[in-house]
């Protein structure tokens, strides 16, 4: 019996359209009777085309510390802040914008207990013991700079490059600019530390102009990392695959006249990906396989860092089978703002990551993994040497500290400076587009290459600002 599509008039504009653009249904035709997330970037399929060389970083594992981690009582040591504790900021420095706006605010010196580690003998504070057994591994940007002034604008231009929502993640770049290894796995994954909201939510994982299919697909972050996975009982494999490819088919009639709904097109192969992952990630995921001694190398034996070491080790077993992006956030809901009692926040918090993200170095490294993961550590921005209420201090984007590790990485070095309080990068300033450029290029591509056409304009990651750091590299 002949299908009538009465639903679907045709008008000369829609003929056009269809006989321009229907072809696209034939290619997505043809993907569905295969694995979507093949090697050569189905996920990512421009990635033949983009310029890239052989970088050492296969993958990355970015530690988001939400809130500002200060860098002041972590990696950035100042012996003048505890001189002039107390006092008023001297005239020789420029007075911030402030996101309290509450200035004049007296001097707060830092009460942890600094050493120089390893052989390089880079400055770590003792809330970060075990991370410091690893100082010859880092490579510490001291002279970071960012635009967010706030934690909206600050951690979304931290994930995309701008302080204003809308535009694509580093993560979707990465995954865009060079597909996916894994066809059972999604190529970007997004584990928190709680059930709390990260300021402006999927956005910071989101694609924003581009195709769908390159976002983030977030795991949860307690019990099973991937909920709703498992076949429901009594349901065979033949049927589940029956199932799907009836899905197939009615969603590529369905988007055969809506060629430009890239959300469309992702869910299409969303459903695909969740088939294959039904047989491989339950595998992946379950952490039962790992050794005791292994376990307690991420802290997952103690109370205070079992969430973070359970992500940290999950990071380690995705980027293992394939993963391309791992991004974990520490303090969901920007648990690290710390403007009062920055003591008692930070202790806790650094206490809670500091063991998982050292057996994550260390496990990588044993495994010989870490020469091709790239670690990176920070937050949105620094925290001020000036106190704010109760021993706290307020946000700085004008100089604050990142580190990156492996994934061809010059160990041991420390990079940039800001000023003897910490307040402004001096030295080898970098700012977010500059660091988003570094990763890309230890990742072996031109930044200045990869390219996404979008209303008839080329965008960049770094929004055509931004340089690597060349001299980063082993």
């Amino acid at each position: 019996m002949p299908c009538h599509n009465f639903d679907l008039p045709t008008s000369r504009r829609h003929f056009l359209r269809s006989a321009g653009c229907g072809f696209g249904a034939v290619a997505l035709a043809a993907l569905l009777q295969q694995p979507v997330f093949g090697t050569t970037g189905a996920l990512a399929p421009a990635a033949k085309q983009l310029p890239r060389k052989a970088g050492k970083a296969k993958n990355v594992i970015f530690l988001f510390m939400e809130g500002g981690p200060s860098h002041l009582d972590t990696f950035d040591y100042k012996p003048l802040l505890n001189e002039l504790s107390g006092q008023k900021l001297p005239p020789s420095f420029k007075e911030p914008i402030l996101a309290m706006g509450e200035q004049g605010n007296p001097i707060l010196g830092s009460k942890r207990a600094w050493k120089q580690h390893g052989q390089s003998g880079l400055w770590v504070s003792d809330w970060f013991p075990h991370v410091a057994t690893h100082a010859d591994d880092l490579a510490v940007i001291k002279s970071c700079v960012s635009d967010g002034i706030n934690h909206a604008g600050g951690v979304c231009q931290m994930n995309t490059g701008s302080v204003f929502g809308g535009r694509p993640s580093l993560g979707a770049w990465v995954s865009y600019g060079i597909g996916t290894e894994n066809q059972n796995l999604p190529g970007f994954v997004v584990i928190k530390d709680s059930e709390k909201e990260v300021i402006n939510g999927p956005r910071n994982w989101g694609t924003g102009f581009m195709p769908a299919v390159h976002q983030g697909v977030e795991f949860s972050p307690d019990g099973v990392p991937i909920r709703n996975l498992d076949t429901p009982k009594g349901v065979t494999a033949a049927r589940q695959r029956a199932k799907l490819d009836l899905l197939g088919e009615l969603n590529t009639r369905h988007a055969a006249t809506r060629a430009d709904n890239t959300e469309l097109e992702a869910r299409i192969r969303s459903y695909e990906l969740a088939y294959q992952m039904q047989a491989t990630a339950p595998g992946v995921v379950d952490l039962r396989q790992e050794t005791a001694a292994t376990k307690e190398l991420y802290g997952l034996d103690q109370k205070e860092t079992s969430v973070f070491g359970r992500n940290c080790l999950l990071a380690r077993r995705l980027v293992e089978n394939g993963v391309r992006f791992v991004q974990l956030y520490s303090g969901a809901g920007s648990a690290w703002d710390s403007h009062t009692e920055l003591e008692t926040n930070h202790t806790r918090l650094c206490r809670s990551v500091d063991k998982p993200i050292a057996g994550l170095l260390t496990d990588l490294k044993a495994r010989g993994l870490l020469d091709e993961t790239l670690v990176i550590w920070g937050g949105e921005f620094g925290r001020t040497p000036m106190s704010e209420q109760k021993g706290g201090r307020d946000h700085n984007p004008t100089g604050f500290t990142m580190w990156m590790a492996g994934g061809g990485v010059r160990g041991g070095q420390s990079i940039g400076a800001t000023d003897d309080l910490g307040l402004y990068a001096v030295q080898d300033k970098l700012h977010v587009h500059d660091l988003h450029a570094t990763i890309l290029h230890l990742l072996g591509m031109d930044h200045t290459k990869v390219i996404y056409p979008h209303q008839g304009r080329p965008e960049r990651i770094d929004q055509n600002e931004g340089r690597a750091y060349t001299k980063i590299t082993a």
